[in-house]
């Protein structure tokens, strides 16, 4: 796997070296101005290369502005200019960015003085630049020293350049073939070049909270999700794993050294990353100024049962470098240390401890100190030891938090597979590319197994699983696997089918296994040992190859062996399988209940297998090689499932109730079973998911379990994260639902599409779809339109908080003017709407006969548009009973026109002015309309209108004749005392008037004292001041 690398934090990078030692003589912390003013050409030079890498991602945000500023310097030509904005408007700006840079760079000087000048105007538009600037002034007086990535490196002598050659062709050696385990007896493993092998993976840098709450490769899932999202909206850096150290990524600036740490999820190319970066070093393609690299498995270190000094702790692994370490300790940043799989150490590290500072027994500066273990590897990441190394650590995400309080200067978190990078992967599995594209096309379509390909150890079980149902003629097709459980289980089948003539009794066999599997689980040991198969009367032998790898601690060492399973959700589907092997259940219900209370989540996957298990299409292919399952296990699985489901369903009021019922739900699907679901989903009226982030997993199998319910009406995903991902997996059942909300999705025009064929479909029950905050832009308005054109069941739209503009509400209007349209409340609120798209609306109010209710707040109709707006209000036709044009821009001058409407309209009760500037003229013309007998207005919002006193008088004469208002919002304007009796006389007057809102307004306390006692003078009555 070649490794991209994403960044977040800030950072420094690479440049080519400087005969000389530079310092600005400035400020200890100059301005950007300042400091590029008191720049040379070389340091310029210097500071544009070290940081090129990052600015051309940077500048995707800006990039035509800034070719713009070069343009109008006279540095661009016009012509260049324009090649750089037509590969912006084609949607290339990455290409855009790195020509502008070329270019900049082939110019000269002065083009990247203008060039940095321009990105100081631009940085608060664009927080990757304005990153990059803060990091460059955060350096202080002498940033350069930060830019010299060979500073201090002494030239190796003639002796150590030929150890480092010997070196260097030992760890070659070592790491340029690829070990991959198949299913296959005469051929467990196979062995491939590693430049042949290594599939692209993206890798984050991430400094956030690491406490596990879940199943990890759940959580690593979740937010693989969140990561790729920004990754899309470029709000993370891409790095390579050649940037590692010394570079402009680095979080520290330490010159004592750099530390990395790198982690990742069970299988998801950790180890093969180190090897490719050992094997990239030793073939002299990356870090060059590194002299040394020792590389060390934390696994092997686990052998080491003495005190040990870093000396011979090297030669333990090196032996042929015994004479030369003394001039190596001379030079430590020509040194790397790489330390692969800290969650495998048998010993814990604190970083935390303060003891490791003050006593002697626990510090370790001196290469020769004799020590643990654990204190060398402490010391190195601290710089206690060799300061002036690097060192990288790679680690599981669990045990991640034992670096907290390291000197850590590069977090990184191996993202995984994305976009088209998965399909390479089944590209180089397979020699036969037919097949290959066949097992992928399979792959593709089931989004269950598509999501977890981002993870390449899922890959290497979905290529040997799927492989055979692809290659031979005796499978029907309709067998391939569909869920995780009936995936993992022909795996397990493949495997007894090339092993099960070796063995007698594989049940017994596998039953054992799946016992010491199961103590892994619950211990989170995922490395067993000799003791370990001793315990379980378990003997090495062929058959149970096929289920552990065999792994050498020490490569010249046949003693110290230990066994693995090729993946930890292998080991959870083993220990899930001895359930149904074992002769006697037991009180498995207790088993798996007290497994589901594990608040770590370390049981999930287990408890899915079970679950899975319990499903005929699960069971039947390892039936034929294990014997029946225990039918009296299944029932009690199947009743264990039916009371979590019947348990949970009406918990969803927090976080942790709302995620176990969506766990309960991945047992439901993994079952399979039709008549379980159906019976324990019983009468469900409503499924509330909020602010709980769903995967397109998870949507998959919430679709399925609604697939089954015929009684659901409300479906809550708001702030689910979904984006059009997920909901196209919930596409297929969202007709069945009354009461759709989905704001905060980021669905954009593409999730409309998909809701668009679901408002479509003849059978649609949707009464009710909430769209805010989606990033809806002008373009979605067209399949909505033609949606609501034949939909019969909606009356409820909200599409507030988006962009769709005049020319979107255009294309909606056209559906309005549709007499079938069924739509009676429409909420079109923060949508950028000018008076242009007034006429249009107009003419949907003139002649729509079902619309109600239309929220216009917080646009830019402003007087033109609400007088046109108005012309409908007097169409005697117009239904339209509740109108918010709050926040709208709105003067006195639409006033009179609102009046005539009011004056005419018999079904406006509810109208919303607020947050607009009316003033005293505005209301006093509004007064007329409000004193006219025929006026029913129930509700008026008036708050925030710059009224006064002037107005008071007008207004409370007019609403005392009113026999409707019920409620009357004035808060946050300026009446005085001098409006107290005007207002007492009102709320004493109009009997229908059940509230009234006069807060922040400027009243004494005498006056508020003469005004809240009113509101005890009838039953009901609220008077707030």
């Amino acid at each position: 796997m070649s490794v991209s690398i994403m960044a977040e934090g800030s950072n420094r990078g690479e440049c080519s070296t400087s005969p000389t030692r530079m310092r600005l003589d400035t400020d200890p912390n100059p301005t950007i101005p300042e400091f590029l003013t008191n720049c040379d050409d070389y340091q310029l030079f210097k500071l544009t290369k070290f940081y090129r890498d990052r600015l051309e991602q940077a500048m995707e945000g800006g990039v035509d502005g800034v070719s713009l500023s070069l343009k109008n310097e006279w540095i661009f030509t016009g012509q260049e200019h324009r090649k750089v904005t037509e590969l912006v408007d084609k949607g290339n700006r990455a290409d855009s960015s790195k020509l502008l840079l070329s270019l900049v760079m082939e110019k000269g000087s002065r083009a990247q003085r203008v060039m940095w000048e321009s990105f100081v105007r631009m940085r608060h538009g664009v927080p990757k630049l304005d990153k990059i600037l803060k990091e460059i002034q955060e350096l202080g007086a002498d940033p350069f020293d930060y830019m010299d990535i060979a500073h201090g490196l002494s030239e190796l002598s003639s002796q150590l350049k030929d150890l480092q050659q010997i070196h260097k062709e030992t760890l070659r050696v070592q790491t340029e073939t690829l070990r991959v385990n198949t299913i296959l007896i005469k051929e467990k493993v196979k062995i491939f070049q590693l430049v042949d092998r290594y599939a692209e993976l993206t890798v984050i840098s991430s400094v956030r909270d690491r406490t596990l709450v879940e199943h990890e490769l759940l959580a690593r899932g979740r937010d693989h999700e969140e990561w790729r999202e920004k990754h899309l909206r470029k709000e993370l850096e891409k790095i390579r794993t050649d940037q590692l150290f010394q570079s402009s990524f680095s979080q520290r600036k330490s010159k004592s050294g750099n530390s990395a740490a790198v982690s990742g999820v069970p299988g998801i190319g950790k180890t093969t990353m180190v090897q490719k970066i050992v094997y990239d070093w030793a073939t002299g393609k990356i870090y060059p100024h590194f002299q040394f690299v020792f590389s060390f498995k934390f696994r092997d270190l686990n052998t080491i049962n003495c005190r040990i000094n870093l000396r011979n702790l090297i030669l333990f692994f090196y032996p042929y470098l015994g004479n030369i370490l003394g001039e190596l300790w001379k030079n430590p940043e020509g040194l790397l240390f790489i330390f692969d799989g800290l969650d495998e150490f048998k010993d814990t590290i604190d970083f935390a401890d303060n003891r490791r500072n003050t006593e002697p027994q626990f510090m370790c500066t001196d290469p020769e100190f004799w020590c643990e273990v654990s204190d060398i590897v402490y010391s190195l990441i601290q710089h206690k030891l060799l300061p002036g190394c690097s060192v990288l650590v790679t680690s599981r995400p669990t045990a991640l938090h034992l670096l907290e309080k390291a000197e850590i200067s590069v977090w990184a978190e191996i993202l995984g597979f994305v976009g088209d990078e998965r399909k390479k992967y089944f590209n180089k599995f397979f020699e036969d590319q037919v097949v290959a594209a066949a097992v992928f096309k399979h792959v593709e379509e089931n989004e269950i197994l598509y999501t977890m390909c981002y993870n390449p150890s899922y890959c290497w079980i979905l290529a040997l699983s799927l492989g055979p149902f692809f290659t031979q003629r005796d499978r029907k097709r309709q067998q391939v696997p569909k869920t995780i459980t009936q995936l993992y289980s022909y795996y397990i089948y493949n495997i007894l089918k090339n092993h099960s003539r070796e063995i007698e009794n594989p049940r017994d066999v596998l039953l054992k296994l799946g016992e010491m599997a199961y103590s892994g689980v619950s211990k989170k040991k995922i490395v067993f040992r000799n003791a370990d198969l001793i315990v379980y009367n378990l003997q090495p032998s062929q058959f149970l190859s096929g289920f552990l790898m065999e792994l050498l601690e020490r490569d010249d060492s046949a003693q110290n062996v230990v066994y693995t399973f090729p993946h930890l959700t292998i080991q959870e589907f083993v220990a899930a399988l001895t359930q149904f092997l074992t002769p006697d259940p037991g009180e498995i219900g207790k088993l798996l209940s007290e497994a589901h209370s594990e608040k770590d989540g370390r049981f999930e996957i287990y408890l899915r297998f079970v679950a899975g298990l319990s499903s005929p299409q699960s069971a039947r292919p390892l039936e034929e090689f294990l014997g029946k399952f225990l039918h009296q296990t299944t029932c009690r699985v199947i009743d264990w499932v039916k009371e979590k489901v019947e348990g949970q369903i009406g918990d969803t009021q927090t976080e942790t109730g709302k995620r176990k019922l969506l766990n309960t739900f991945h047992y439901l699907f993994e079952s399979q079973n039709k008549a379980l679901a159906q019976n324990t989903m019983g009468a469900i009226e409503r499924l509330i998911f909020s602010r709980l982030r769903l995967t397109p997993i998870d949507c998959a199998v919430l679709s399925h379990v609604i697939g089954l319910c015929d009684t659901i009406k409300h479906l809550d995903l708001q702030q689910c994260y979904i984006r059009c991902e997920g909901l196209q997996r919930l596409g297929p059942v969202l007709h069945k639902c009354q009461e759709l909300s989905l704001d905060c999705n980021k669905l954009g025009d593409s999730g409309v599409k998909v809701l668009s064929e679901a408002l479509r479909n003849p059978d649609c029950k949707v009464q009710a779809l909430s769209l805010k905050y989606n990033d809806l832009i002008d373009s979605c308005a067209e399949d909505l339109a033609s949606a609501l054109s034949t939909n019969r069941s909606l009356i409820d739209l909200n599409l507030g908080h988006n962009k769709l503009g005049d020319s979107g509400v255009k294309r909606l209007s056209v559906a309005l003017r549709n007499p079938d349209c069924k739509i009676q409340k429409l909420h079109l609120n923060r949508n950028a709407l000018t008076d242009s798209c007034a006429e249009d609306l107009v003419s949907a109010l003139s002649t729509n006969r079902s619309l109600i209710d239309l929220n216009l707040g917080t646009n830019k109709l402003g007087d033109s548009g609400v007088k046109r707006l108005s012309v409908a209000l007097r169409n005697p036709d117009c239904k339209i009973q509740k109108l918010n044009l709050s926040g709208n821009d709105l003067t006195d001058s639409c006033a009179e026109d609102l009046a005539s409407a009011l004056s005419t309209n018999r079904s406006l009760i509810d109208l919303n002015l607020g947050e607009n500037k009316l003033g005293d003229s505005g209301v006093k013309r509004l007064s007329v309309a409000l004193r006219n007998p025929d006026c029913k207005m129930e509700k008026l919002h008036l708050y925030d209108n710059h009224l006064t006193d002037s107005c008071a008088e007008d207004l409370a004469s007019a609403l005392c004749t009113n026999q409707t208002l019920r409620f009357l919002n004035m808060t946050s304007n300026s009446f005085t005392d001098q409006s107290v009796p005007a207002l007492r006389h009102l709320i004493l007057t109009c009997w229908s008037l059940e509230q009234i809102k006069l807060e922040r307004n400027q009243f004494s306390q005498n006056g508020e004292i003469q005004l809240e006692p009113l509101r005890g003078s009838r039953s009901g009555l609220k008077v707030t001041v």
